[in-house]
């Protein structure tokens, strides 16, 4: 799964509301606009989203691979029947279009989690939405954010660990239970130590954020939002 990385590239420079709302009014405009020439334009978007982030395409395919069984078996689900003509081309035409219309939501949510610290979207969240809930809100964000990576590598290192015992050759049922235990031992024991470091430090509901703020890079990128929620009105 991709995570943040620092640098320097367009989409680094942008404010992480400006970010917020490209990714936002992208998702709606992805579910309003279904048909094949929607989504040839929202192509063209993603590719320029992916390149202000300096992100490739195959290098979200790879981050998210675990996603592309559970879309391609919604178009094989529709795809086959159980008499002739065995293969119904078209019933699988709106599966296969939904899948292809998530995988561009995902791509650009990637380039919003690889070019924006888990501190600026803390912050964006409680520029938005103001009071204990949005410090709520926010302090839960980037949580998610520090700990999702943590808790994919502890799996990773489970797995690792099965397979030099030669527990891949073991029934899947069996790897299956093994690794998922040990995967909620290792979440629980990091949920713990979570919760003791945040005592331990006085969490604080009013932390200092980074400051943001809007620069003139951030104008394009507005006008593409705007573009954006103004084609699903029409």
């Amino acid at each position: 799964m991709l995570g943040y990385q620092h640098g320097d590239s367009l989409a680094h420079r942008l404010d992480p509301r400006t970010k917020l709302a490209v990714q936002l009014t992208f998702a709606v405009a992805a579910f309003a606009h279904t048909d094949p020439r929607g989504l040839a334009v929202l192509t063209v978007v993603t590719a320029g989203a992916l390149a202000s982030a300096r992100l490739s395409p195959v290098a979200v395919l790879w981050g998210y691979r675990f996603l592309l069984p559970l879309l391609a078996a919604a178009v094989l689900f529709e795809l086959v029947t159980l008499g002739p003509p065995w293969l119904d081309l078209a019933a699988a035409v709106d599966p296969l279009l939904a899948s292809y219309r998530t995988l561009l939501i995902v791509a650009v949510a990637a380039g919003y989690v690889r070019t924006t610290a888990a501190r600026e979207s803390r912050a964006a969240v409680q520029w938005a939405i103001p009071g204990k809930p949005g410090r709520l809100l926010g302090a839960g964000v980037g949580l998610v954010f520090r700990f999702l990576p943590l808790l994919r590598r502890d799996l990773a290192a489970i797995r690792d660990a099965e397979r030099a015992r030669l527990g891949d050759e073991r029934p899947t049922r069996e790897r299956l239970q093994t690794v998922g235990a040990a995967g909620l031992r290792r979440a629980f024991a990091r949920a713990d130590r979570l919760a003791m470091a945040l005592s331990a430090r006085c969490f604080s509901w009013n932390a200092t954020l980074p400051r943001i703020r809007f620069r003139a890079v951030d104008a394009p990128a507005l006008a593409l939002a705007a573009g954006l929620a103004a084609s699903v009105l029409v």
